[in-house]
This record gives C-alpha cells, sequence and structure tokens, in this order.
C-alpha cells in the first residue's frame, strides 16, 4: 500500500486534466425573413388541416417541417387591423385601425422600422392596406414604415389587372397576368439577388387572394374543382349550399394557385442556399364564412373567419421534424415572435406576446391560452344596418366566448362542437364554464385598457366620425 505527503496529493490535484466546460450550444445567426400572407385563407382550408376538398401538396410539405399554431386567431378579423397589429404588435384600439382603410401613424414604432435598424434589408411586395389615402393612390417612402424596397398597392382584388408602384417611382404599373404569380416571380428575384450580395433580408410578401372575386383564378386552377363536387363544412345550410359551392370552387382555385407559388419560393431559398437560416411564415389575415352559418366573409367572431393558418419553418433553430402547437396566438403576437427569433430587442410599444421560446421548446407564454378577440366598430356588409354588432370576446384552446354590448351572446365548446353549431350561453349546464370565461374576458379587457363602449365612441376619439358612410365604412378614394 503507497502513503501520499500532502505535497504529493497537492501536485496531484493541481497538474491533474482539467475537465472542459460544456461548450455553449451554437446559436445560428440572425436569420432570414421571409413572411408570406394571403388575405381570407381561412385556417380549415388546407389539405394538411383535413380539408377534404383543397389541393395544396406544397403548403401539406412544408407544415411537416414547420412549426404549426393549429390554434392562430386573428384578433379583430379584417384586413386593415390585422396588419395594423402585424405592423405595430398592438391591439386595434391601441393602434387605431379597426376599420379598413385607415392610415397608420407615421411616426408608429413598427416591424420594418424595428429590423431595418437591426441590419436588415427590408422588403414589401403586394397589398399593402394601411396607408388609407386611397386604395389606388401612390404611398410615398414617408409611409412605408421601414420598409425600402417596395412593390406594392394599397389594395385591389382585380387580380388579372393589377397594379402597383415600384419604390421611388410614382408612376403606376400593372403586374402581368395574375398578380400573385407576377409577385411570387419579383420576391425570388429579390432572394436571389440579396443572397448573392450576402445581405440579411426581411422580405413581406402580401398576396390578395384567395380573398373574393372567387372565380378570378388562372384557368388551369379553376378546372380543378367542379362546385358539384365540393363537400361543405357541415355548419352551412342547405338554403347556402349551392352558392357556397361555387363560390368554394374558385376559392380553392385561388388557394391551390397560391400553393403553387409557396412551391416556387421554397425552392429558390433552397437554390439560393438560404433556406436553412430563413425563417419562412405563412399565414392570413382572416378567414371567410363562405355560407358557414349561412354568412359571408369576415369581422364576425366564428371559426371560418377568425382562425388563419399559421406555419414557422427555420431549419437551422427549429429543425425539420414538423409539430402542431396548441398554444392560441394572435395577430399582436406576431411582430414580438418575429423579432424575438431574430434576437432583435422588443420595443415597448408592444401589447402582444413573444412566442420565440415557445417555438424553441420552452413554456407557453400565454398563461391563459386565450386570444382577445373584437370587432370594435362593424362596417361594410357587417355593418349594423345588415345585422353586423360590436362585441368582444375570448377564443381559448378549447372555447369561444363572445359579449355583445346587451350581454353574453355565444358560448361553444369548440373541441365537442368544432362546427359551432350550439350556442351554450346561458345553458344550465354550461354556466360555471361561462362564468369562468366572462370573468377571463374581463381580465383581458381591464388589461388592454379596454372599456368596452360602442362604435361611436371609438370613431369619434379617432377621428373617422364624421368620414365614414351609412355603412360605417371610410372611403376608399382620396
Amino acid at each position: 500500500m503507497k502513503f501520499y505527503t500532502p505535497l504529493a496529493i497537492l501536485i496531484a490535484v493541481v497538474t491533474a486534466p482539467l475537465s472542459a466546460p460544456a461548450a455553449p450550444a451554437k446559436q445560428p445567426p440572425r436569420p432570414n425573413i421571409v413572411f408570406v400572407f394571403a388575405d381570407q385563407w381561412r385556417a380549415c382550408s388546407t389539405g394538411y388541416a383535413g380539408d377534404p376538398n383543397v389541393q395544396t401538396p406544397n403548403l401539406d410539405k412544408l407544415e411537416k417541417q414547420s412549426a404549426n399554431f393549429t390554434k392562430a386567431v386573428s384578433a379583430c378579423p379584417v384586413c386593415t387591423p390585422f396588419r395594423g397589429s402585424l405592423m405595430t404588435g398592438q391591439r386595434p384600439t391601441t393602434h387605431g385601425l379597426f376599420l379598413n382603410d385607415a392610415h397608420l401613424n407615421d411616426d408608429a414604432v413598427t416591424l420594418g422600422k424595428v429590423l431595418s435598424t437591426n441590419g436588415y434589408d427590408t422588403g414589401y411586395i403586394g397589398k399593402w392596406h394601411v396607408n388609407g389615402r386611397g386604395r389606388l393612390a401612390y404611398i410615398p417612402p414617408e409611409n412605408r414604415q421601414g420598409f425600402h424596397y417596395w412593390k406594392a398597392m394599397e389594395c385591389t382584388h382585380d387580380y388579372n389587372h393589377s397594379f402597383y408602384y415600384a419604390n421611388e417611382d410614382a408612376h403606376k404599373r400593372e403586374w402581368p397576368g395574375y398578380d400573385a404569380f407576377a409577385q411570387t416571380d419579383d420576391a425570388i428575384g429579390y432572394i436571389r439577388d440579396r443572397a448573392k450580395e450576402g445581405k440579411r433580408f426581411a422580405l413581406f410578401l402580401a398576396w390578395g387572394p384567395p380573398h373574393n372575386p372567387y372565380e378570378t383564378a388562372p384557368a388551369e386552377y379553376r378546372k380543378m374543382y367542379d362546385p358539384a363536387k365540393i363537400q361543405l363544412r357541415a355548419n352551412v345550410p342547405p338554403e347556402a349550399a349551392d352558392e357556397a359551392r361555387k363560390d368554394l370552387a374558385g376559392y380553392y382555385a385561388h388557394c391551390s394557385a397560391l400553393d403553387h407559388c409557396i412551391g416556387r419560393l421554397w425552392d429558390a431559398l433552397k437554390e439560393a442556399g438560404v433556406e436553412e437560416n430563413t425563417l419562412i411564415v405563412f399565414t392570413s389575415d382572416h378567414g371567410d364564412m363562405i355560407g358557414s352559418h349561412q354568412m359571408g366573409r369576415k369581422q364576425k367572431p366564428w371559426d371560418e373567419a377568425l382562425r388563419v393558418p399559421m406555419l414557422w419553418h427555420y431549419p437551422a433553430a427549429l429543425g425539420r421534424d414538423g409539430k402542431r402547437l396548441d398554444a392560441v396566438i394572435s395577430s399582436e403576437d406576431l411582430m414580438p415572435t418575429l423579432l424575438g427569433l431574430c434576437g432583435a430587442e422588443i420595443p415597448k410599444s408592444v401589447e402582444g406576446l413573444d412566442y420565440s421560446g415557445y417555438l424553441r421548446g420552452g413554456e407557453n407564454p400565454n398563461g391563459d391560452n386565450a386570444a382577445l378577440i373584437s370587432c370594435v366598430a362593424p362596417f361594410g356588409e357587417w355593418s349594423r344596418k345588415a345585422g353586423g354588432r360590436e362585441f368582444r370576446g375570448v377564443r381559448t384552446g378549447r372555447y369561444t366566448y363572445v359579449r355583445d354590448l346587451s350581454g353574453p351572446w355565444l358560448l361553444y365548446d369548440d373541441e365537442k362542437d368544432p362546427y359551432q353549431m350550439r350556442n351554450l350561453v346561458n345553458d344550465k349546464d354550461a354556466a360555471d364554464e361561462q362564468a369562468k370565461l366572462d370573468a377571463l374576458l374581463q381580465r383581458r379587457l381591464k388589461a388592454a385598457g379596454d372599456e368596452f363602449k360602442p362604435a361611436d365612441y371609438y370613431l369619434a376619439k379617432w377621428g373617422y366620425k364624421d368620414r365614414v358612410d351609412g355603412t360605417g365604412t371610410l372611403p376608399t378614394k382620396p
């Protein structure tokens, strides 16, 4: 047996090889961004969501390699309010764009501005709809909210005679053919040029379809859908069936045409060698009722209008193993989540939640797993004259609960009743759940500083009251 002196022990300890500290996990560089959003594409209308009619092979493939927020909602489901929330990370009662054709404050802290200050080359192609100075009017650089590459128009739905303005040129130009195809061509050119130059880029591509008119998709896609063979959702009543089938045939044709564009964009990123470190987001500004509950279009609190598709594809940080997430993410959450994934500081003006940690495997930042939903001032085809109403509500992982100005209006158990055909408001068997949801709604309204007043209050506050027409709609011309 050997005996060691204290000196020998000390020498052995000092000279023993040290275990190397664990290397910190290598973080990918800040990603490029390709944020693609369609107009009026509802969550249920993709192949991966189980629609038996629509053909979306590229989106189905992308979903298998993406994080899919299966319960994403458009908090105020109409065009301009969503876009205002995307740009600012705020709710419509904060940024003030709760009607279509309103103007976003030029001094707002916006996504384009923040990305620009963080070294991104920013680009915007397609439908803008937050300038509010006329749908076909030129949008000068000071109204572009931090986007520098510019091929956009305020709003048009004439997809085969579609105009835009390019960069600093105030002369109107026309996209050749079906505008979504031409806009996708331009987006691919932008991606290739920035990849060659080694620039970090953030491109926002905003398509007009599948928003009506439904019958204007390219002929090859219209031929894919026979109205007589369309399978309707269970909540489309017989009296709305024929019109719904006709509309859906055209709607699905637009969806399939856009799906083709998704495939081309994805291939372009791969060919340019930047797909691995590019964040692709696919979503929509709101859905479309298309006959469900014998209704059309948007602004309404039912899932066909409220819920949107939402895929996040970012191989370098999120991997390629697709996953379906049940967190309820909302419009105002998009800006902070994008900035979180980019490692950029989130402005204090932002009201939404940052889901970037959740996407990487962390906890859901939404403790109640609920979104505040609203119609602040009904207008147009949902005007009060047409039966529309102001509402506030919450969409949780399981329930939809909505109040109008007179009190509780809708309550659905969306797990047991996915087509929302049984309203449980004031049902004695649902009384406890209704009370919990009402308390949740009140907490959310208080946190948002939303007093839920009649539309006239907000119209006066934001200077719209003397400008809206008899349907509560702001003018679409200068």
